[in-house]
């Protein structure tokens, strides 16, 4: 990856004064900007901790010009040939006097916590950004349960309503019956009022027929 994309990459919308680590892993730089040691000092005197892991370091006096970086506490050399030399550790601490650690460990063998190991600060800002990211998380699970809940409510409402429309049909649909009924009762009264009122006028009839026929007699 070319060096300028892989720094814009690191800094994450950052200024370069606020970046504590910079990874800059298999970059070509096309430039020669930072290419060898020697430019070190000049372009990062305030440079603390320095992986060169997997480098073509041979020599310990290829890394003398690390002498000008004051401020160095902690380098890393791992995978490279001078890790292979006789006496390697005692040689490097004896030209970098103001290391402390070396391969993740002091001049007494004794581990670098991991404050130290990485980069001071890097970390904390690590978790805050976990924690911002977990917050984001958290606050997006609520909305939607909220969001949830609201359709519960609305389907509720909605299902209550359907209740009442069914409930109200259902009186209409009685009302209607129970007229109807009293209509059926009113015309079998009237059917049965019709025929009494013709028997009757056949019984008259009948009467009448027969007080003519002893008249004649």
């Amino acid at each position: 990856m070319d060096m300028k994309r892989r720094i814009h990459l690191e800094l994450r919308n950052r200024t370069p004064a606020a970046v504590r680590e910079l990874v800059l892993d298999n970059c070509k730089s096309n430039d020669g900007k930072i290419e060898g040691l020697d430019m070190l000092a000049e372009k990062l005197p305030n440079l603390t901790h320095l992986n060169l892991s997997v480098n073509k370091l041979k020599d310990i006096n290829t890394l003398e010009p690390l002498k000008k970086l004051e401020c160095l506490k902690s380098l890393d050399l791992f995978n490279c040939e001078v890790t292979n030399l006789n006496d390697y550790r005692e040689n490097v601490f004896k030209l970098l006097p103001q290391l402390t650690y070396l391969d993740g460990y002091d001049r007494e063998d004794r581990e670098a916590p991991d404050s130290d190991a990485k980069v001071d600060g890097a970390d904390e800002e690590e978790d805050d950004e976990k924690g911002e990211d977990e917050d984001k998380e958290e606050d997006e699970d609520g909305e939607e349960e909220e969001f949830d809940d609201e359709e519960d409510d609305d389907e509720d409402v909605d299902g209550e309503e359907d209740e009442d429309e069914v409930s109200g049909e259902e009186e209409e649909f009685g009302h209607d019956g129970a007229v109807d009924e009293d209509d059926e009762d009113e015309d079998e009264d009237k059917d049965e009022d019709e025929e009494e009122e013709e028997s009757g006028k056949g019984e008259k009839r009948k009467r009448e027929t027969d007080d003519e026929g002893e008249d004649d007699k």
